[in-house]
């Protein structure tokens, strides 16, 4: 990256605070949107099944979107690129509740996820950059910050839904607050530019080797963390027979575990390193999910799914760092981790569920565990290098498809 008149540690703190408040405004927009499904779901007159096919969709346009995101960098400068795809995220957040069908939301869901990916893609380029500059890790808190943002939206969602506002309106004044809050934080970050020698990345270009092990680690927590989201509180009201309110309470505490983790997580990461970081929190999120599977008590269950949180909460953070590191197109490679943990969110659910299914819940937190274990064997791919480590033969297995 080039472009760099002003790297003074006030300039790079205020533009640690400025990608943080990004971080913030996209978790926020997803929070708004999860505390609406219920009325979505109404207002498209939707049965659950076809619910269920409506969220792929968000899924699907953010895999198919994000390798994108490289080439958009390359083009317009990374303050630019993120101005322009955060302001799509944010404003797309107003197309699901206008849709009045199936077909419709299923294409508002899309677009709804293909801004997400590709602004998913861009801050987390930026927030490495930014990192690499100051010298110390922030990308766990800045995950935190977006943990934080989405409970900040769901938390006005929820008041939103309890007063029995329209999510069109709720919606649209969340849209334009969000809007202009990202374009005055984006106003502060790094306004990175690429060397205009530098081969411009492809148009449309599948994960490089390099991204592919980094990206399995990734899918590794985002599995053990769409489960648990999903499926603690129906574990404890289904398996151990608890009442709704404390079921209820797992799935809050989950996420705030991981929440606070993440904010925590810096001081971790620069004291002992990705590697032992990683290797660490698998071992407690592997004791958490033996704790789930094996002890059957409700405080059993709640230490155990809080130590799942807590073991995964800055893999994630850490991969996309990681991957960032890893070769020469810093943003074409968080793309491909981002497309592999995206993938994993989307399964995690419903590969739980065909398990429960076939045999009980409980096995299906053993795979969680197992997959919690994978985490202490495969944390040596985060072993932080230089960019100009990666070698040629990785550059040239690249898969491309140029215009």
């Amino acid at each position: 990256m080039t472009g760099e008149p002003d790297l003074s540690p006030a300039r790079l703190r205020h533009a640690r605070s400025a990608i943080a408040a990004v971080f913030c405004a996209h978790g926020a927009v997803t929070g708004s949107f999860a505390t609406r499904i219920p009325w979505i779901q109404d207002h498209a007159q939707l049965s659950a099944g076809t619910l269920g096919l409506a969220l792929a969709f968000p899924a699907l346009g953010a895999a198919l979107a994000m390798p994108l995101a490289g080439r958009i960098n390359h083009r317009f400068g990374a303050g630019a690129a993120l101005r322009a795809l955060l302001a799509l995220w944010t404003l797309s957040l107003v197309l699901p509740s206008l849709a009045p069908n199936l077909p419709a939301l299923c294409c508002a869901l899309f677009v709804y996820g293909a801004t997400s990916g590709m602004s998913d893609v861009a801050m987390n380029a930026l927030g490495v950059e930014t990192e690499n500059r100051l010298g110390r890790s922030i990308m766990s808190s800045l995950h935190g910050m977006w943990s934080m943002g989405a409970l900040l939206g769901s938390a006005a969602g929820t008041v939103a839904a309890h007063a029995g506002a329209d999510a069109r309106l709720h919606h649209l004044i969340a849209a334009l607050a969000l809007t202009a809050a990202g374009l005055v934080a984006v106003r502060g970050v790094l306004d990175l530019r690429s060397d205009q020698e530098a081969q411009a990345p492809p148009h449309f270009a599948l994960p490089p080797k390099s991204a592919l092990f980094i990206g399995a680690i990734g899918f590794c927590a985002v599995f053990a963390e769409g489960a648990s989201l999903d499926w603690s509180a129906v574990y404890l009201r289904d398996v151990l027979h608890t009442d709704a309110g404390l079921a209820a309470a797992s799935t809050t505490a989950f996420a705030l575990t991981m929440a606070v983790a993440r904010l925590a997580g810096d001081r971790v990461v620069d004291r002992f390193g990705p590697v032992r970081t990683v290797r660490a929190g698998g071992v407690l999120a592997t004791a958490g999910g033996l704790l789930v599977v094996t002890v059957r008590h409700p405080g059993a269950a709640l230490a155990g799914f809080g130590l799942i949180g807590l073991g995964i909460a800055v893999v994630v953070p850490l991969a996309f760092a990681a991957a960032a590191r890893s070769g020469p197109a810093p943003a074409q490679a968080i793309a491909g981790v981002a497309t592999i943990t995206y993938t994993s969110g989307l399964i995690a659910p419903s590969a739980i569920g065909a398990v429960a299914d076939a045999t009980s819940l409980v096995v299906s937190f053993g795979l969680v565990t197992l997959l919690a274990f994978a985490l202490v064997v495969g944390a040596a791919v985060l072993r932080q290098k230089p960019a100009s480590a990666a070698s040629e033969a990785d550059r040239d297995e690249t898969a491309e498809i140029r215009p």
